[in-house]
């Protein structure tokens, strides 16, 4: 073999793996975007769509003109389990109700944690669409117990919803299902749907409590 053949040879191997090379960091370099654009949507701790998921899902429906409604979810007592077994035991309590939310079905299309104990239910459809899904996910998460190290733990929680409509924004639906929530945890409970009535007269931040 000549040398210049051998030369031109060794070049295009060289070439060869060059391109492997940079084929593999491409595709190593685009999984850990994908992971850190998931990671940016996602909870930490339940797996679940975080808010930020959530309001774009519910923007892309008001963008369409689609009928839809946003259900705010808070356990009652949750800070017990936190106080009383660890965060650690916490998060796993979260995690089985963000196991219980998804596996909702339609009209519900989103299940996510917001917060803290406060999870957050997109629903497809009109009132009467979000008012069957804030009660069916109401009786889905009291259902039954979740087991503690040595309790089973009764689940309860207050539930507010709102129904998109002209003039509101996501934010303020969001904000009016939360105080839709917060009227029901005062009232000890239950499902409330948002009300005019219930917005203050000046801008107050909601107090929070650990029923």
């Amino acid at each position: 073999m000549s040398d210049t053949l051998q030369q031109i040879l060794t070049a295009v191997g060289g070439l060869a793996a060059g391109i492997a090379c940079a084929a593999a960091l491409l595709v190593q370099q685009s999984r850990l975007l994908a992971r850190a654009c998931r990671d940016a949507r996602h909870d930490d701790i339940t797996g679940l769509p975080n808010r930020r998921a959530l309001l774009a899902a519910a923007q892309r429906r008001l963008r369409a003109g689609r009928p839809f409604g946003l259900i705010i979810i808070d356990l009652d007592r949750f800070k017990q389990v936190n106080d009383t077994f660890g965060h650690a035991t916490g998060n796993d309590v979260l995690t089985e109700i963000g196991r219980r939310l998804t596996a909702l079905r339609r009209p519900v299309t989103v299940a996510a944690r917001l917060s803290g104990d406060e999870f957050a239910v997109l629903v497809d459809g009109d009132l009467d669409d979000t008012a069957g899904a804030a009660y069916l996910a109401q009786r889905a998460i009291m259902a039954t117990p979740v087991l503690l190290p040595d309790r089973a733990w009764p689940v309860a929680a207050s539930v507010g919803y709102s129904i998109a409509r002209l003039g509101v924004d996501v934010t303020g639906l969001l904000a009016e299902a939360d105080l839709a929530m917060y009227h029901a945890k005062r009232a000890g409970g239950g499902v409330r749907r948002y009300e005019p009535s219930m917005a203050p007269t000046t801008p107050t931040r909601r107090p929070r409590d650990d029923r």
